[in-house]
Formats: C-alpha cells, structure tokens, sequence
C-alpha cells in the first residue's frame, strides 16, 4: 500500500512541475516577444540618434563655413537673409527666393 501512495505523490508532483513548466513557457514567449518589439523600437531610436550626432559632428566640424552658419540660422533660428522673400503655405513648408 506504501507503494502504492508513493507513486500516486509522485504522478502528482511531477505533473504539478509539468504544469507549470508549462505555464512558465508560455509566460517567457509573451515576454520574449514584447523583448523583440522593443528592441526594434530602440534600433531605430539608435539609427535616428546616430543620424543627428552625424550631423551635429558636421556643423561642430564646419562651425567656421559660413554656409554651414546660414543652414543652422535658417533651420534653428528660422533667420533668412537680406532681401530673401520667404512663401508659407498651410503645411509650414518654407519656401525662400532671393
């Protein structure tokens, strides 16, 4: 009869640790793919962010050409130059003709 006990706690347990093994697996590939969309999500913050120091690399290497300085007053500071005529339209696109 022990014998008999025995194997049944056994069953028990083991299929107890089967089901959750289980569960936990399940858990772990929702939370592996939530991992991979947010990695997707940070490359392409890396992409842009190495993108815009690339840039700022050049202005910081260029700071002394005066057109590098008439692209960063036009583009930061929204200056034109003297006698330019500048055309707005609804979309806040800008136009500038000389």
């Amino acid at each position: 009869m022990k014998l008999r006990r025995s194997g049944i706690l056994t069953k028990m347990i083991v299929s107890a640790l089967v089901i959750y093994a289980g569960v936990s697996l399940v858990a772990l590939h929702g939370r592996i793919d939530f991992a991979r969309r947010n990695l997707s999500e940070v490359q392409k913050q890396v992409k842009e962010l190495e993108l815009s120091n690339a840039e700022l690399e050049y202005d910081i290497d260029n700071f002394d050409d005066p057109e590098v300085i008439a692209g960063i007053a036009r583009s930061a500071l929204g200056l034109v130059m003297p006698g330019e005529i500048v055309f707005f339209d609804g979309g806040g696109f800008r136009e500038s003709v000389e």
